[in-house]
């Protein structure tokens, strides 16, 4: 709420704002004129809502205020001060739609009175006013609602289309669908620009040109069909908006709206195949082909390569498969076709190599739809990403299966050979692998090292003999690969914490 005092003598003005500003309902601002004029400066610049004027003042006095403002349609309501011989004009003000008048000299109490019942009554209009566009608009979005569902196939009677027809009579007697697709980025969200689309489309059509009809996920446009189908994209370009307009061909009658939804869903799916037009029309797709067979040969050669280790093979024959000359050739459904073939082929590699791949996994959830992605490009860069993860997988488990067979051979070689001089280069020798290779090799498929699983099989074979045998323990040394008794004692204590003749006691002992 904000205020204006006029009165060509300030110390009048000043003392109105210094009882105003006592007041227990505070204005945002008070604001003040000496006349008419200045007045009517302010009252254009600003949103005020409550003006309190003398009648009587120089160059613009506060009848001709009021006239004005009311011939500029500017909304504000008017408490007069006036004199005892002026109460003729203070008539004319009631007349002009004044809310009161005061006598003067102003008191504080009546001041306040008035300036409160004046307040009460604007903020209860105001009220009134949110209520009632609240009404419009929900009564608006129910009929958007109501378009919505009929377009996407809902039945509704004769008498509804009939009464939504005459809503807006010029437009649905020639109309085209307009689908706005805001262009995405992965990892880049952004804000969405759908609300200044549709304030730039109603600037392009007009008011009674355009009617929105959905927001979500597309923002689609029932508009004005005798208008220039390249008008709406230019604006949007020079907005900076990055946005792909699909428009069907022109439709009569609202019983059209359900076919040109379908008609303008099939326009948007093919500007995936058109990346660079900013603008889809029907002549553009109704030239490609309608019947095809799906390159089924290409498909099996490419998945060939899976497991190879080629990582530049595989990225060579999806862009051949995927091939902007190829796809534009078609209708949209050949490239869908495509897209299920090759996810099909990816779960049936997939399952052959699941039990062996742990918790990892390819992610083909999201091929599954190519419209889940911002455009065919991030599409074919996905499907490559886990082609190539499909084939690592693939690569490591035929040479797992490879390296189990060798380290088999290797453990059987340590176990049998245990008590001789060994180390890891004859170990890798054996099973002609290189040294480093199989240092890596044994760790990760064993979980230990190869000279402590060599000690831990040299010192089990040792327990057994300290419980099994009367081998003295200086003999026993030998019989399980250690040169020297001090270097086996110390291997022994530092595994079992104690000495092997200790060992041998505690055994014996549990055994008696």
């Amino acid at each position: 709420m904000n205020l204006l005092i006029v009165d060509d003598q300030k110390h009048i003005r000043d003392g109105l704002q210094a009882m105003v500003s006592q007041f227990p309902q505070q204005p945002d601002s008070i604001y003040s004129a000496a006349n008419g004029i200045e007045a009517l400066q302010l009252l254009r610049r600003h949103s005020i809502q409550l003006v309190i004027t003398d009648i009587r003042m120089p160059d613009m006095d506060g009848l001709e205020l009021m006239a004005r403002t009311r011939e500029e349609q500017l909304t504000v309501d008017y408490l007069i001060i006036s004199g005892y011989g002026d109460f003729a004009y203070a008539q004319k003000a009631i007349g002009l739609g004044a809310k009161g008048y005061l006598l003067k000299p102003v008191n504080r109490e009546d001041l306040q009175a008035s300036v409160e019942h004046v307040w009460q009554e604007i903020m209860t209009r105001q009220a009134m006013s949110r209520d009632m566009e609240q009404l419009s608009r929900l009564a608006r979005e129910t009929d958007r609602k109501e378009l919505s569902l009929y377009m996407q196939g809902s039945a509704y009677d004769e008498a509804w289309i009939g009464r939504t027809e005459q809503q807006h009579p010029e437009l649905w007697a020639s109309y085209r669908l307009c689908l706005l697709s805001e262009e995405r980025r992965i990892n880049q969200p952004g804000a969405s620009s759908a609300h200044s689309m549709e304030s730039l489309a109603y600037s392009v059509y007009g008011s009674e040109g355009c009617l929105c009809l959905q927001r979500r996920p597309h923002l689609i446009l029932a508009v004005d069909a005798t208008a220039d189908t390249g008008k709406l994209p230019e604006v949007l370009k020079a907005a900076q908006i990055a946005a792909t307009a699909a428009i069907t061909g022109p439709q009569q009658g609202l019983r059209a709206l359900p076919a040109a939804y379908t008609e303008v869903q099939e326009l948007h799916k093919h500007s995936y195949l058109f990346p660079e037009l900013r603008c889809i029309l029907p002549e553009k797709t109704a030239g490609l082909v309608q019947q095809w067979q799906l390159p089924h040969e290409e498909l099996y050669a490419l998945f060939r390569f899976i497991g190879a280790d080629s990582g530049s093979r595989i990225a060579e024959g999806i862009s051949m498969l995927f091939h902007k000359n190829v796809l534009q050739r078609y209708h949209i459904g050949y490239t869908e076709r495509l897209c299920r073939a090759v996810v099909q082929m990816l779960e049936e590699y997939e399952w052959v190599i699941r039990p062996y791949m742990g918790e990892d996994a390819l992610d083909i959830d999201p091929l599954r739809n190519l419209y889940d992605h911002p455009g065919i490009r991030e599409y074919i860069q996905a499907l490559q990403q886990q082609m190539l993860r499909l084939s690592q997988f693939y690569h490591e488990f035929k040479c797992s299966y490879r390296n189990s067979q060798d380290l088999n051979e290797a453990i059987r070689f340590i176990h049998e050979n245990y008590h001789k001089p060994l180390d890891l280069a004859m170990v890798s020798n054996h099973v002609s692998l290189n040294y480093a290779y199989f240092s890596n090799l044994f760790k990760k498929n064993v979980g230990k090292g190869f000279a402590e699983y060599l000690r831990d099989v040299r010192l089990d074979k040792a327990r057994r003999l300290l419980a099994e045998t009367e081998y003295k323990i200086i003999e026993i040394t030998p019989l399980v690969g250690y040169e020297s008794y001090k270097s086996f004692t110390r291997a022994f204590r530092e595994v079992m914490g104690m000495q092997p003749t200790e060992y041998r006691q505690m055994v014996r002992r549990k055994q008696g």
